[in-house]
């Protein structure tokens, strides 16, 4: 019988001197995962939502609203190329993710702002007027 060799335990050195210790990170799942994590929050007045991207600039950022669905997607290619004698070395980075979030008719979709500092993308989708709840009213009786 065969042994089984788990992603995990390809003999690592070997693995390592030929091809990089990048190249492994490849079939790491956390690697794989390209998609920012998202937090999501509700205000008095507002939604907020937080897109955690290091590594992307502003530009990187594309938001669309459509149909009350807002959609925020990026598609970032990057190409490092080292050359020596006799040795080249040629990396690609493709990183692309679309999030899609059906928004409440009690939000004011003429008012949506977004802000991108230091690796987070912040959106603010501020509810209408008329969504706002109001405290408690007291009324006096006559």
């Amino acid at each position: 019988m065969l042994p089984t060799i788990s992603k995990r335990t390809w003999l690592p050195e070997m693995w390592d001197d030929f091809f990089g210790r990048d190249l492994r990170k490849v079939f790491d799942d956390d690697y794989r995962s390209t998609i920012p994590a998202v937090n999501i929050s509700e205000g008095e007045d507002h939604f907020t939502i937080e897109f955690a991207a290091p590594g992307l600039d502003k530009k990187d950022f594309k938001i669309d609203l459509h149909n009350n669905v807002l959609t925020v997607s990026s598609d970032v290619k990057n190409e490092n190329k080292e050359e020596k004698e006799n040795f080249m070395r040629r990396e690609f980075r493709y990183s692309s993710f679309s999030r899609s979030f059906t928004l409440p008719d009690s939000v004011d979709t003429e008012k949506i702002k977004a802000k991108h500092d230091n690796g987070i993308l912040n959106i603010v989708i501020p509810k209408k007027p008329e969504a706002v709840e109001k405290g408690p009213k007291q009324i006096s009786i006559s």
